[in-house]
């Protein structure tokens, strides 16, 4: 495969998965809203679920074809992305309040499973077992996440997810079921094109460009999977909504770890290199525990805090691309 192709079919997977993603999403809202389902436990669970199917399927995906770094580099990338990155440009566009019911519980949980997964690594493969037991922590914080969406999350707090949801939902009546159905199958067969063809050029691309799978993993994968996250973070920060887009970060984290690590790894066992053990998961870990002074309830994450994060990942970035030929 030649360079131009490798990188077409990079493109043209991301493409595939942002389409996918936001048609999986109208669909799935649809069903949710048919379902009964209020709007605070829609976007803590529904939305949040759905903004990481991309990563779920290129995970998944890579590590069926026998490329375990591209699919644990993925899940670690994109936890460093999101917080370092997508949080960094979040409060250089407007300084984030730090006031959300979320953030005080989703920070502690994010330090918890970033530490647990570089547990679970320790050891150089994530078994079936680990796998399950991820995903059983996954439900029960899903489960606490509803039960806190019901009891303490204001109408004002909602109001990002109401925004999302609104627009997703496409019918009511008779036919709202059928098309929504027909949604989420169209958005799940563009996902899982889209991650087929992110994956093999990003295979080609890593060999032609003479990277490794991981760096390739950790970098254009990773920030591909995560523009949803970016693109929303963003606009929730102009509309003056970015508290909330933090604990959207937050729990999209928290899914990687535990929903696509332990999904992934129960379907199929997952090596993890050396190189991601010693250095790219304590990374993950180091920027979950740096963002302890800005979680304090009552302050602000400002623009200097925003660059701050920004300027750790281009080290971070900066030493993986020197040691990662």
């Amino acid at each position: 495969m030649t360079l131009l192709i490798a990188v077409g079919f990079l493109v043209a997977g991301l493409g595939l998965l942002a389409i996918g993603g936001d048609v999986l999403i109208r669909g799935a809202v649809s069903l949710a809203r048919v379902a009964g389902l209020t709007t605070a436990v829609i976007g803590l669970t529904v939305v949040a679920f759905g903004t990481s199917m991309p990563e779920l399927v290129v995970s998944l995906l890579a590590a069926l074809k026998g490329q375990p770094d591209i699919a644990v580099g993925n899940v670690v990338g994109s936890n460093l992305f999101n917080l370092l990155v997508i949080l960094g440009v979040a409060a250089v566009v407007r300084p984030i309040p730090v006031h959300s019911a979320a953030v005080r519980v989703d920070w502690p949980v994010v330090v918890l499973v970033s530490a647990l997964g570089l547990l679970v690594m320790r050891d150089g493969v994530v078994d079936r077992a680990e796998g399950g037991v991820f995903l059983l922590g996954l439900v029960a914080f899903l489960s606490f996440s509803v039960w806190v969406a019901r009891r303490e999350v204001t109408r004002a707090e909602a109001a990002p997810a109401v925004e999302r949801i609104e627009p997703a939902t496409t019918r009511t009546g008779r036919g709202a079921v059928g098309q929504s159905i027909a949604l989420v199958l169209t958005g799940l067969a563009a996902l899982v094109v889209g991650g087929r063809l992110l994956v093999d050029g990003a295979v080609d691309l890593a060999r032609i460009a003479g990277l490794s799978e991981r760096v390739i993993g950790l970098t254009i994968v990773a920030a591909g999977t995560s523009a949803p996250e970016l693109a929303a973070s963003v606009a929730a920060a102009r509309r003056n909504h970015a508290d909330i887009a933090v604990a959207n970060l937050l729990g999209s984290n928290i899914f990687n770890m535990l929903g696509i690590m332990g999904l992934t790894s129960l379907v199929t066992p997952l090596p993890v290199a050396a190189e991601i053990l010693h250095s790219d998961a304590w990374w993950m870990l180091g920027s979950a525990v740096v963002l302890f002074p800005l979680m304090r309830i009552g302050r602000k994450i400002t623009r200097v805090d925003g660059a701050l994060l920004l300027a750790l990942y281009g080290i971070y970035l900066s030493l993986l691309l020197f040691r990662g030929r």
